[in-house]
């Protein structure tokens, strides 16, 4: 896969290559990209930015749930001459803990409009000790039926920060809504596919666009079946692309890594990289019908070794892997059985089963 983005994250790119944590820097007049630590994680840092307000500040996500990165979110919002109480809105990319963590420990200073896609809000609301563990339950079942083994276990809602009790979304923002953000003109474009209330934010008088993990610079992001998704993540993630690819070229302020320019670029690269991968997958299945999702992910090339992979990012490896076979079922290209594990073979113009996808709960 080839991309030829221009990098305009300069100081982003050193730090990367480095390993340290960038410095937080203000690019555009009233527009600061504030970097949060993530202790422990591979990507290091998420990106947060904190837009300029009459009356305070706005932010686009908050970061990982851990004290270090809470003290990284304060002390950035004190370099753009705020404090952590001028927080006036927050809108949030998506639900994953590094982009929301933080909201919980936020509402115990201000109280700021909190705004997201609703196929993502509804997983964050409160949930009692029942609702987690039914969803844990639905959550292992998924694997069951890919053939994981049982030390690649399903964590479910660990990590994820919740809202509090009593609290709820202030705005849920659908597909074009603008943020109405006094100075700015940033509006919410839904980006399904790493999960599915993704949204990006752009603000085209400013030239910018949050991409959140939509775009990457560098890194495809991870698209998964699971229990909090629609029913063909994938599908919606290369339509998501395809419609970022006629955006116009403004200047890409991601949740990880640098800044760049060139989106139609980068996109192609991603369709590039999922076409790649559908063929191997393809191929795996030929080469050993009746398989299981865990069969192909093992036979599949990874970043490392797959035999590196802890079991977190196995599991994440094998809800990717399914993700692209639900692809090549609706394709026509594989077909799977029923019962646990499904098995996967090539579709024949004799084939009769039909193809098992994970639906989406509770639409």
């Amino acid at each position: 896969m080839t991309t030829t983005i221009e990098i305009t994250g300069h100081r982003q790119k050193e730090s990367w290559a480095q390993k340290v944590l960038p410095p937080v820097e203000e690019v555009r007049p009233g527009l600061w990209s504030i970097p949060v630590p993530m202790p422990g994680n591979p990507l290091r840092y998420v990106l947060v930015y904190a837009l300029v307000l009459p009356d305070g500040i706005a932010l686009i996500d908050t970061g990982w749930t851990a004290d270090e990165s809470w003290q990284a979110l304060v002390d950035g919002i004190r370099a753009t001459g705020h404090d952590i109480t001028d927080v006036r809105h927050v809108s949030i990319t998506h639900l994953h803990p590094d982009h929301f963590g933080l909201v919980p420990r936020l509402l115990e200073h201000t109280d700021p409009v909190i705004a997201m896609h609703r196929n993502d809000a509804r997983h964050l609301r409160y949930h009692n000790d029942d609702e987690l563990a039914r969803q844990l339950a639905d959550m292992q079942a998924e694997l069951d039926i890919m053939g994981a083994p049982v030390e690649v276990a399903e964590t479910g809602f660990v990590g994820f920060a919740r809202m509090p009790k009593g609290r709820t979304m202030d705005v849920e923002l659908d597909d074009g809504d603008p943020l109405n953000l006094p100075g700015w003109n940033v509006r919410a474009l839904w980006t399904p596919g790493h999960t599915a209330g993704h949204l990006c934010f752009i603000d085209e008088d400013a030239g910018v666009i949050f991409t959140g993990d939509h775009l990457l610079p560098r890194i495809s992001p991870n698209i998964s079946t699971n229990a909090l998704q629609l029913a063909n993540p994938l599908a919606d993630y290369l339509v998501s692309l395809a419609q970022t690819e006629q955006l116009p070229d403004v200047e890409a302020l991601p949740s990880h890594e640098y800044r760049f320019r060139g989106l139609a670029d980068r996109v192609t690269g991603l369709l590039e990289h999922h076409e790649e991968r559908l063929a191997e997958i393809t191929a795996a299945v030929a080469a050993e019908p009746e398989c299981t999702a865990w069969d192909v992910t093992r036979s599949v090339t990874w970043s490392r070794p797959f035999e590196q992979l802890s079991v977190d990012l196995s599991r994440m490896a094998l809800r990717e892997t399914h993700a692209h076979m639900v692809v090549l079922a609706q394709r026509g290209v594989l077909v799977s059985s029923d019962g646990v594990p499904n098995r996967w073979s090539p579709a024949t113009a004799s084939t009769t089963s039909t193809p098992t996808t994970i639906k989406e709960s509770a639409r």
